[in-house]
């Protein structure tokens, strides 16, 4: 089965305002938090609002306080102000799209001019436009509508923003043949048009489109509707819970795209659903490997096992003797610290990768001993190593054991904010590209007598570098869960298109350290051959952004495979030397 999802889908810009403004005022403005009326259309996320405490305000009070937000769609300028006459403060997260019609209608509705709105009747945005017409105001939904109103002397035709381009196309060239005088103004949304036009493609290559989004969402209606028109199963549906595995598993080729106020969380936890349904393919050997590819990955042995390799890489770069207890170190301490992360972090999982989440609260118990068992092993191999070693490892451990601990006393207030490790922004991208760079370099040059510290430190910087990128790059794809829960990661700091381009510096960096080790005999020749491992990573990336791979199982294995693969180039580099 191919998954082809459009990369317009999901929340576009307007409604990304929206939810951050909302997220930002549940954390810093006066308590209680209400949104005028449901923020967007999405059931999802307005659950997830009201778990922060932000409730919908239905009808505004003689008095009130606390804070409003006014949703993305707009609201009339009378209603905005009885909000502030009751003693709200008003934080305005109205679509800038919509603002703009809305200050077009203003500015002729003040000469006189009728305003035709093309859109829905009962949709808010229409109601908030319908508010700056005032008495010039008229909505067509339809084009018989539209003919049954009578001929103004002056008139503007405009849009609702999430409006079908194609029918609002007919309404232009009616009103152009029949209402010549009248103005038009194209104000449906550019995201809007790109959405649709890129739907309609997408519905001549794939056998079925699922549609994701809010029932009550008007422009995620329209997709489902568009791709019905093409005659291609249209399937809308809000959750993962919502497909039909009988139906979808026939497929050959299935298309996802999203509306405007869906999530990314929720159009990855439908991605996934839809990746793993060849694994309900009892006894085929499809299903067995995919199976077993996801237990690799959820158990993070996989992830050790490329710890195990870019270890190996980096004992014979170093042109150190490979030493198993070094290998035993890096694979039970990165194990260990990535199955207590995702213990810690099943807040963020919960938003960014569901069926983790679950897997972890399922197993808890068993995987905590698993993460124990391992750190514990890992400090008998460290041993093993040398005394240094031993206590460098033991370090490590402590201070990534108190991560999440409160550090700084309740009462001092000047650090208020900052009590533990993890509220130190970008801290754990950070850390734990450290932590590979030691117990993957760094250890063996403490434990190798002829180890050298300028190699080893351009050692641990080449390692701390590619697995700085891997956490990166999956913090770049977990941006809105991480947003939800408060998470300051690199990519939030940075933002998605500064953090790609930190990425790409990092690995042409890397790509430049192995070159001038490698052609000044500091790093062995593997030095030449490991350059690979970054491009690969970069192409992966690049790929991922082009639309061209997704943000699911086969995605995350394929950029796990670069660290194993660093073990095989070393192999082979050991075998022909």
């Amino acid at each position: 089965m191919k998954i082809v999802i459009a990369k317009t889908s999901g929340f576009c810009m307007g409604v990304r305002r929206a939810v951050e403004l909302a997220l930002d005022a549940s954390g810093e403005e006066q308590k209680p938090i209400y949104t005028y009326g449901p923020l967007i259309h999405n059931p999802q996320v307005l659950e997830m609002f009201s778990e922060r405490g932000v409730t919908i305000l239905k009808e505004i009070p003689d008095k009130g306080s606390g804070t409003v937000l006014v949703r993305a769609h707009g609201v009339p300028p009378e209603t905005k102000q009885k909000l502030k006459s009751a003693g709200f403060t008003v934080i305005d997260a109205t679509c800038p799209r919509v603002v703009k019609v809305q200050s077009i209608i203003k500015s002729h509705a003040r000469k006189g001019y009728a305003a035709i709105i093309i859109g829905d009747q009962d949709h808010p945005e229409v109601i908030s436009l319908l508010g700056f017409a005032g008495q010039w105001g008229h909505v067509a939904g339809t084009l018989e509508e539209l003919r049954q109103l009578p001929v103004f002397e002056q008139a503007i035709v405009v849009a609702q923003t999430t409006q079908n381009e194609a029918f609002y196309q007919e309404v232009k060239a009616w009103v152009a043949e029949h209402r010549s005088h009248y103005k038009i103004f194209n104000t449906i949304c550019d995201s809007t048009e790109n959405r649709q036009a890129e739907v309609r493609r997408m519905a001549q290559e794939v056998d079925a489109v699922v549609i994701v989004g809010g029932k009550e969402s008007g422009n995620t209606r329209r997709l489902a509707q568009i791709v019905s028109e093409t005659g291609k199963p249209a399937f809308h549906i809000e959750t993962e819970a919502e497909l039909d595995p009988a139906v979808l598993s026939k497929m050959q080729t299935i298309g996802i795209t999203a509306g405007a106020s869906t999530p990314a969380w929720i159009i990855k936890r439908v991605v996934r659903e839809i990746e793993q349904m060849p694994m309900q393919q009892q006894g085929s050997l499809r299903s067995l490997l995919m199976r077993t590819q996801r237990l690799a990955l959820l158990t993070n042995v996989y992830v050790a096992l490329g710890a195990g390799c870019l270890c190996y890489a980096a004992m014979l770069l170093q042109r150190l003797p490979v030493s198993l207890s070094a290998l035993s170190v890096a694979v039970l301490y990165v194990m260990s610290m990535h199955i207590l992360n995702h213990l810690t972090s099943r807040a963020e999982d919960r938003y960014n990768d569901p069926n983790r989440e679950r897997f972890y609260h399922r197993h808890k118990w068993l995987l905590t001993f698993l993460a124990l068992a391992s750190g514990a092993f890992g400090l008998v191999a460290a041993f093993q190593m040398g005394t240094v070693p031993f206590w460098a490892l033991l370090i490590m451990s402590l201070l990534g054991l108190s991560y999440n601990l409160r550090l700084i006393p309740e009462g001092l207030s000047s650090t208020k904010r900052y009590r533990r490790i993890r509220d130190l922004p970008g801290s754990k991208t950070i850390l734990i590209a450290l932590a590979w760079g030691v117990v993957t370099a760094g250890l063996p040059t403490l434990a190798a007598a002829q180890g050298k510290w300028l190699i080893g430190i351009l050692a641990m910087a080449w390692a701390a570098a590619i697995a700085f990128n891997r956490t990166a790059f999956f913090d770049i794809l977990d941006m809105q869960g991480d947003r939800i829960v408060g998470k300051e990661t690199i990519a939030l700091l940075l933002g998605q298109q500064h953090s790609l381009r930190l990425l790409t510096g990092i690995t042409a960096g890397v790509g430049a350290l192995l070159l001038i080790a490698g052609g000044l005999g500091i790093f062995s020749a593997l030095a030449y051959y490991l350059m690979i491992c970054p491009l690969l990573l970069w192409f992966l990336i690049e790929m991922h952004e082009r639309g061209k791979l997704l943000s699911g199982l086969h995605l995350e294995f394929m950029v796990e495979s670069i660290f194993v693969l660093t073990g095989v180039v070393a192999f082979f580099y050991k075998w022909i030397s």
